[in-house]
């Protein structure tokens, strides 16, 4: 591609790689000569700016010159100094040499030439700095002539050998060795180059050509190598470039034969070893590959010939050539076509012709355009190449590799290339902390092991939180829950007997003595007659219940007509219920009380409510619990803040078969109704019915951004939880639920990232069915290596594809997972059981104690089970009737702000005939409604409630498939797990169990309401509801 042009009869040079902005220097050609016949030259540096669209070249410097120029080098001598930009050194004719001040010509202020020396006796064509000492700079002319000069002292050039030593003819060409800085070479039309030891002052080596029709024009050192070098031969009989190596100097290593006509010259890239351009007679500039010897870029055919093409030495991809028209192109080899260059042009020609409306476009014929197209190299060249690299691996490894330090040409071939792998630890606190649990869990002291997070605790709230998990592994849990709600048995009755001695001796009497002593009295002599046999005992009770006692104090029965007759009379007949009801009347609630009694337990029962529903106290509602046993609705009525009051009561009075159940509901009452101010608090009701799925949701409500510490912190309250669980139901009657699940393979991963993957492998779910908990397992299993011998590999998690098999066949109904294809609505597999790390030492724990959540507790965590299994019936369709949609429906018009659904995808007929959601599946179109009307509800912008009125519409064909029956089992057991977290107002979760649906199953199947319920979960994301 064609960046930049100049029009210049004119030789060039780029300035060094160090020399920044990059500069183009153009000195007027000794070679040609204008309509003028003029022999004056000028010498002018262009600023390079590819930031510049245009083709233009920015002139900032320019001095004009005695005589024109057969070669101009640019040196980097003094561009140490401030403000300094080199020297660049000219070859005239009649061996005129000048050194110019770089700097003094861009500034136009002193004078910038350095030094002239006319010290060669034909035009100095040759010039060349020493990229080791920029201070040495070679020029070759005619009769052999080759002068070293020092810049600091031009005075005396040396000479590298005697003119007898060598036939006298032309140089061509001069070029520093670029490894060695003594060596020096140079080229003769005659094919023969000279190669020159200046520490010996003699040639060491001549290489030519047997065929005696090289004519070099050319010469150019390895970048790399020290003992190869490029010719190039400007004969057209012979247009060759050859590569020689100094170690065997009989023939050439490579001939490259591309160009038709003798090649002008040639430039090796510094940046890449492995390109080298030629430019020739055929008006063609190639860049070859030494290392396949084929050519890797070409540019189109030119005009006319380039005699002088050079790579730039900061830009590695961009090379300058220098034309016998007229003309200096710089081009880049990274191809691209000249359509931009073509277009630019145009619109600058169409901008010159249009009055004030466009042209036509152009229509460029096809073969033109192909023409144009320049492919690009066909191998990365080697700037392009990452001199380091790294990347991180599965187990928190890190891979690093990385270019030798030694240069390529010291380093014995083959060059090994080393990669680096280092374990990388970014939590060494997470670490230390994952120990300490797996030495807890494995040795089964979690009594110490909670008791150090207790005393470890800051806030009270963690405490309190440790405290209860601490006795969930303890005997008498629930005596020890409402101690620590701070209600014990031993301290109120203190406290009663308190408060009785306080009354008495407030009520104190001579009379109340005397019943003492009384008393006292009766005490000992019970005492003294307890001492008798006890045959002796009942005789002589029975001689003394005989007996009547003696002046006794008679009593009248009231016949009157008041209440107290009336209350007689029912008594005398035995109506006990009138009785009661008279006394409730009186208020005599002792007397009523004392009646039912007597009367039964329904006579009872009625007059405890009745007594509750007229004595209004504070602690009338706390009776009425009591009494009646209404847990359920004292759950649900008791202020918030006697949230530990409430559980209390649960502890003291529920079933242990309910109590979870009523646990759960106070806890999740605490968080929805007290506006997260009791979400911590909250986690203790589920620690007391031992809910993990619970106590996880609540976690992730707390803390939707997981740190690392906090998912630690969570993991050690699970792993305790589920031990006191399994102490009471054995290992197999732990199943988490789908939030466990997810954190529990969040943890492992974490723990896998810091390159504790057997640790991480023991907190798997052992039985778990999800697919990305699968597939972590087999690559746990596969990264420990030797680590795994003697263990059964995990099943296989990925899709096995053979090829040339059928691609679909009725046992197989998915491509990822292999099932019985079946109409039948399947009963989800039961819930993986999570796998508590152990030792093998560890011994066998049996639950020897009541735990405060005895008895089935599962229904928090299996709400989403199907209830049974349903035959899925056809459609009843009419004949010729296909399923599809009615224009009538897509040119409805669709209210604003409603969720009203408008099917699309399949008949009305459908929708008249379809039968209702499945009783199983009828929780999923209750929970994604509820959901939609949330997001409308919170939405605020036009476009949300445009996408939630289509997404309503949309999944009327999830509903569809619901009610056919044609959902796979994977696909509806992921939609109830959806619909599951959708409740627990976790969309994050349900995002992450939409993507294990679309992974496990087929695209067809759920690609008309899986994108659409994605996109509602996203929304409710966003808007956090």
């Amino acid at each position: 591609m064609k960046l930049k042009e100049l029009e210049r009869q004119a030789v060039q040079v780029w300035s060094p790689a160090s020399q920044y902005p990059v500069y183009l220097a153009t000195g007027t050609s000794a070679q040609q000569l204008d309509a003028s016949f003029s022999t004056n030259g000028t010498l002018e540096i262009f600023e390079v700016d590819f930031r510049d669209p245009s083709l233009d070249l920015k002139r900032k410097g320019v001095l004009s010159a005695s005589s024109r120029f057969h070669k101009l080098i640019w040196g980097s001598f003094g561009s140490g100094l401030l403000e300094a930009s080199g020297v660049i050194a000219g070859g005239g004719d009649n061996g005129m040499l000048t050194l110019y001040n770089v700097t003094h010509v861009l500034s136009s202020g002193k004078e910038p030439v350095i030094a002239q020396r006319q010290k060669h006796s034909g035009a100095v064509r040759a010039l060349d700095f020493n990229p080791f000492q920029g201070n040495l700079l070679a020029s070759g002319a005619n009769d052999s002539e080759i002068f070293i000069w020092d810049l600091n002292n031009l005075s005396v050039p040396m000479t590298p050998g005697s003119k007898s030593q060598q036939p006298l003819e032309d140089i061509k060409a001069l070029s520093w060795n670029r490894q060695v800085q003594h060596i020096l070479s140079s080229a003769h039309p005659s094919g023969k180059a000279v190669v020159w030891d200046l520490r010996k002052n003699e040639p060491i080596i001549k290489v030519s050509d047997h065929s005696n029709r090289m004519h070099c024009s050319g010469l150019a050192w390895h970048p790399d190598i020290a003992t190869q070098l490029v010719l190039c031969s400007e004969d057209d009989r012979l247009p060759v470039i050859q590569l020689w190596d100094l170690r065997f100097a009989s023939s050439p290593l490579k001939v490259l034969e591309s160009h038709s006509r003798g090649i002008l010259s040639v430039s090796w890239s510094q940046a890449d070893a492995e390109l080298l351009l030629s430019s020739a007679k055929d008006s063609q500039i190639l860049c070859w590959n030494l290392g396949s010897s084929e050519v890797v870029y070409k540019l189109p055919m030119l005009s006319s010939w380039c005699f002088d093409v050079q790579w730039c030495p900061r830009d590695p991809l961009v090379f300058s050539a220098a034309s016998f028209d007229g003309w200096i192109n710089l081009y880049s080899v990274m191809g691209r076509s000249w359509e931009v260059q073509q277009m630019r042009q145009a619109d600058k020609i169409s901008s010159s012709f249009s009055k004030g409306q466009p042209l036509p476009p152009l229509q460029v014929p096809e073969q033109v355009a192909q023409a144009s197209l320049i492919p690009p190299l066909k191998k990365p060249p080697k700037w392009m190449r990452r001199p380091a690299g790294v990347s991180f691996a599965f187990g928190g490894k890190l891979v690093t590799f990385g270019l030798p330090s030694t240069p390529v040409h010291q380093v014995p071939q083959p060059c090994l290339r080393l990669v680096f792998i280092s374990q990388v630890t970014t939590e060494p606190e997470l670490l230390a902390q994952s120990a300490e649990l797996q030495e807890a869990l494995g040795s089964g002291n979690l009594l110490n092991y909670c008791q150090n997070k207790i005393h470890q605790a800051s806030l009270q709230s963690e405490k309190m939180l440790w405290q209860f998990l601490k006795v969930t592994l303890e005997k008498d849990a629930r005596m020890k829950f409402l101690k620590l709600l701070g209600y014990s048995k031993d301290e109120l009755q203190k406290k009663v007997a308190t408060w009785l001695r306080s009354d008495l001796r407030l009520g104190e009497s001579p009379q109340s003595k005397g019943d003492d002593l009384n008393s006292n009295r009766q005490q000992a002599f019970s005492i003294q007659t307890s001492k008798h046999t006890t045959w002796e005992a009942s005789a002589s009770s029975d001689f003394f219940d005989e007996l009547i006692p003696q002046n006794m104090t008679l009593w009248e029965i009231p016949i009157t007509e008041d209440t107290e007759g009336l209350l007689s009379r029912a008594l005398l007949l035995g109506e006990l219920g009138p009785a009661v009801e008279l006394c409730l009347k009186e208020e005599r609630f002792a007397d009523a009380i004392i009646l039912a009694q007597a009367g039964g337990s329904d006579l009872l029962k009625q007059a405890q409510e009745r007594y509750l529903a007229k004595k209004k106290t504070g602690i009338a509602p706390l009776l009425t619990c009591i009494i009646q046993k209404n847990w359920k609705d004292m759950v649900h009525a008791c202020s918030l803040k006697n949230w530990r009051e409430a559980l209390a009561l649960l502890l003291t009075y529920s079933e242990p078969e309910k109590f979870p159940e009523l646990c759960d509901r106070l806890g999740t009452r605490m968080e929805q109704e007290s506006g997260w101010a009791l979400t911590s608090e909250a986690r203790l009701c589920y620690v007391c019915s031992g809910s993990v799925e619970r106590l996880v949701e609540c976690w992730a409500k707390c803390q939707p951004a997981s740190s690392p510490m906090a998912l630690q912190d969570l993991m050690e309250k699970v792993m305790v939880l589920n031990r006191s669980l399994e102490l009471l139901r054995g290992p197999d009657g732990v199943s988490p639920g789908p939030a466990t699940t997810y954190r529990i393979t969040q943890y492992a991963n974490l723990l896998a990232a810091q390159g504790s993957l057997a640790t991480a492998m023991s907190y798997l779910p052992s039985d778990c069915a999800q697919l990305p908990v699968q597939q972590l397992r087999d690559r746990l299993f596969h990264a420990q290596g030797s680590g795994v011998l003697g263990q059964q590999s995990p099943p296989f998690p990925f899709p096995r594809v053979v090829v040339g098999a059928t691609p679909y066949s009725q046992e197989t109904s998915s491509p990822r997972l292999k099932f019985q294809s079946s109409h039948q609505v399947p009963i989800l597999p039961p819930r993986p059981r999570i796998f508590t790390p152990q030792s093998s030492l560890m011994m066998p724990l049996t639950p020897s104690h009541p735990s405060p959540y005895q008895g089935s507790r599962m229904q928090n965590t299996s709400d989403y089970r199907p209830s049974g299994v349903q035959e899925a019936q056809p459609l009843p369709l009419g004949p010729g009737v296909r399923p599809g949609p009615q224009d009538s429906l897509k040119n409805a018009p669709v209210p604003k702000g409603n969720l009203q659904r408008k099917k699309q995808c399949q008949q009305p007929l459908d929708k008249i005939n379809r039968k209702e959601l499945p009783p199983e599946h009828q929780s999923l179109k209750i929970s994604f409604e509820a959901l939609l009307q949330r997001c409308s509800l919170s939405a605020t912008d036009l476009k949300t409630k445009r996408k939630l009125d289509e997404a309503a519409q949309r999944l009327e064909c999830l509903y569809d498939k619901l009610c056919e029956g044609t959902l796979s089992p994977p696909v509806l057991a992921g939609l109830h797990e959806i619909a599951r977290c959708v409740d627990a107002g976790s969309p994050e979760q349900g995002l992450a169990m939409h993507a294990q649906v679309v992974g496990c199953s087929s695209f067809s199947e759920v690609s008309s309401f899986m994108p659409v319920l994605k996109s509602v979960l996203t929304i409710a994301h966003k808007l956090r509801v």
